[in-house]
């Protein structure tokens, strides 16, 4: 008779950063012998990798694991593991509080999910938070769809912005090394991944904390743009400050490094940006925009803000709103500020109303939105290379997939007619169409087809962090 194999389901909750963690879950999983299912009901481990950055973060971590937690009278769960940054921040309160879950493992205690697996495994497993960066040998199952994947450059962060909390969760800045990364690239481009979207905390200051020379970024992402195979390389979270040139001149020119630019402004006031603890201000992020954009062909900026913050008058509000009217982003994520007990920003006077925050996000986002759909339109007619993820969830007649300015699971996508086109391959599509954040597209030919990458893919439910507010339990 042969044995049943043993059941796992993930859920992974916030950052793209977060996603490789559980990938990395995943990898040390399917070594333990189990197989992954994509309901949870039939899973004998449920498996939460949680966001504890900011408050509507952490309600919709405590909701998923209270959620999920159902299972186990009415399902075959056996354990029920709480995985990252909530459990990292509050390790003793949620095991006080929290009966349903059987284990916790913190922001860098990914391995240990091992011994969980094995059945010899502690209750409480939250370590140091500075203990773990990933690396090329560790066991990771990629999970994005099509032939992506996020690669972690880094971990940590050396910065003391007052609103953030992320030192605290994931300790200092601890760069992987060149190499390290590169072996990485390679395996996942062997695997037939043809985008590398290059992940870290604060990805500018990449190789500070070794001592490198003050190039090492550059001279990472032109590494990691040349291993063969790779089509597509993306840099996420560059900070403005210490941007240099060789980073921008790779982004402009070099043909696999498409471009498109994550870097999160968070404000744009002079006074603002020194309660924030930023270290620069708005007319120094005006003079980098125009740079960038004078700099790098058709760039595609990515950008986000924090409105509430303590001590944002309606002035300088305001003249948020002329900048990012000035600016014209491509995209712009917008975020509640969160009065995280641990940080700088609690202690400032000055605190905007909850109900004043949403009316200045929804106000911000109705400006974007205006000016996300005119760039839409502009691209009607155009032909562009599309990287195929698959089926979308609107209907299995359609597949989706995302043009060189559209990050995964963040930004949105093109739906693809014509055809037939297959899942981890790069087609021609003229777009046909645009709404305000995603496009139509004819297929017009296929582009050297690859095979698809051996991935979970769709079967890792991940949720991405957007700044919403749900009104949950929350730890405190």
């Amino acid at each position: 008779m042969t044995e049943k194999t043993p059941t796992v389901h993930f859920v992974s909750l916030g950052c793209p950063k977060n996603r490789v963690d559980s990938e990395v879950m995943l990898g040390v999983a399917k070594a333990e012998g189990y197989t992954h299912v994509t309901k949870p009901e039939e899973a004998e481990v449920i498996v939460v990798n949680t966001c504890g950055f900011i408050e509507s973060a952490k309600a919709e971590s405590i909701n998923t694991i209270l959620e999920l937690s159902a299972h186990k009278q009415g399902g075959q769960c056996k354990k029920l593991v709480m995985a990252g940054c909530l459990s990292q921040r509050y390790p003793q309160e949620l095991a006080d509080d929290m009966p349903e879950v059987d284990h916790f493992l913190g922001s860098s205690d990914m391995l240990k999910l091992g011994s969980v697996l094995r059945g010899n495994a502690d209750r409480m497993l939250v370590g140091n938070p500075a203990d773990w960066v990933v690396k090329a040998t560790d066991p990771r199952t990629i999970s994005t769809r099509g032939a992506s994947a996020y690669v972690k450059i880094a971990e940590g962060c050396n910065r003391s912005c007052s609103f953030c909390v992320i030192p605290q969760l994931r300790g200092k800045q601890r760069s992987r090394t060149p190499d390290d990364v590169i072996r990485e690239v390679e395996k996942l481009s062997a695997a037939g991944v043809l985008e590398i979207n290059l992940v870290s905390q604060d990805t500018v200051a990449y190789g500070r904390d070794q001592g490198g020379d003050r190039h090492a970024l550059a001279n990472l992402v032109e590494r990691v743009a040349n291993v063969p195979g790779i089509r597509w390389v993306r840099v996420f979270y560059l900070y403005p400050e210490k941007l240099d040139e060789h980073i921008i001149d790779v982004i402009a020119n070099h043909e696999r490094v498409v471009p498109y630019v994550d870097m999160p402004l968070q404000h744009a006031a002079d006074a603002m940006l020194r309660r924030m603890g930023r270290g620069h201000g708005g007319d120094r992020l005006r003079t980098l925009v125009d740079r960038l954009r004078t700099k790098i062909t058709d760039l595609v900026f990515r950008t986000a803000f924090i409105v509430g913050h303590p001590g944002e008058t309606d002035e300088e509000f305001t003249e948020l709103c002329d900048f990012v009217e000035w600016a014209e982003f491509d995209r712009v994520g917008v975020f509640h500020y969160s009065d995280e007990e641990t940080c700088q920003s609690r202690h400032l006077d000055g605190k905007v109303a909850p109900e004043l925050a949403q009316e200045r996000a929804a106000t911000l986002m109705e400006l974007q939105q205006d000016i996300s759909a005119e760039k839409h339109e502009a691209l009607i007619g155009k032909k562009l290379e599309i990287l195929v993820e698959g089926v979308s969830e609107e209907s299995e007649l359609v597949m989706r997939g995302r043009h060189a300015g559209q990050a995964p699971d963040i930004d949105g996508c093109v739906y693809l007619s014509g055809g037939p086109v297959s899942p981890g391959t790069m087609v021609h599509a003229t777009i046909s169409d645009a709404t305000d954040y995603d496009l139509l597209g004819e297929v017009e030919d296929t582009l050297d087809p690859l095979p698809p990458p051996e991935v979970f893919s769709d079967h890792l439910v991940h949720r991405h962090s957007d700044g919403r507010r749900i009104s949950l339990k929350t730890v405190s």
